[in-house]
């Protein structure tokens, strides 16, 4: 895909320690914006993370790289709408929502 010359884009940054690293280089025409730290209610994947680590994948040694991707797999495809949308469901955005 190439950028017209007046595009910018703006990447959404959590707090990993690479995020914020001056080894990190974006394109030309992208800005790198950190969230705050905690607040996960600007960043609600993260709580899906959590529960698919907690749920499927922790405490789980895996042989090799093929069983771990199966693994990550299976995890995501017993996610199911109800459940993605009660794991990231938060108050403060549902509340603007209404």
């Amino acid at each position: 895909m190439e950028r017209k010359a007046d595009e910018h884009f703006v990447l959404i940054l959590d707090q990993a320690g690479w995020h914020g690293s001056r080894a990190l280089k974006l394109p030309d025409g992208m800005t790198g914006v950190l969230l705050p730290p905690y607040s996960p209610e600007l960043n609600p994947v993260e709580n899906l993370w959590h529960y698919l680590r907690s749920h499927y994948l922790s405490h789980r040694p895996s042989q090799d790289d093929d069983a771990l991707m199966d693994a990550g797999t299976d995890a995501y495809r017993r996610l199911t709408p109800d459940t993605i949308h009660s794991v990231c469901r938060c108050d403060s955005l549902e509340k603007r929502a209404n």
